[in-house]
């Protein structure tokens, strides 16, 4: 299985559970590793052959950008869920990164792995 990856996608959210936090939009920076068989799209040079990375993150601009999570956990896994379950991808990475949450670090966050198998119902 080959990887489609886009990496430090910045986006304006509300996240957070202190009550600043949830006053202000923060920029977030979002890490996707997903897997995908490029094969065929190698063959062909077809963009309809292979995962649209520009429409994966369309949707995740536009469904971050709309959201209200409190924890930084929560939303990595609804972005999960969503590139899993609408781009059909069978396993993905996400790395969410919160910069600036804690004073003296660099950069805080989470990481997680999913697979379809993951949201079977």
């Amino acid at each position: 299985m080959d990887t489609i990856f886009l990496n430090d996608l910045r986006i304006e959210t509300v996240i957070g559970i202190f009550d600043w936090e949830r006053k202000v939009r923060q920029t977030v920076s979002i890490d996707l590793e997903m897997a995908a068989d490029i094969r065929r799209a190698a063959a062909t040079d077809a963009i309809d052959d292979t995962l649209d990375y520009k429409g994966v993150a369309k949707r995740v601009i536009s469904f971050v950008e709309a959201s209200d999570f409190g924890l930084v956990e929560t939303l990595a896994e609804r972005i999960a869920k969503i590139v899993v379950e609408e781009f059909e991808v069978p396993r993905v990475k996400v790395t969410l990164h919160k910069p600036g949450a804690i004073r003296g670090a660099k950069d805080v966050g989470v990481i997680i792995e999913r697979t379809a198998e993951d949201y079977r119902d």
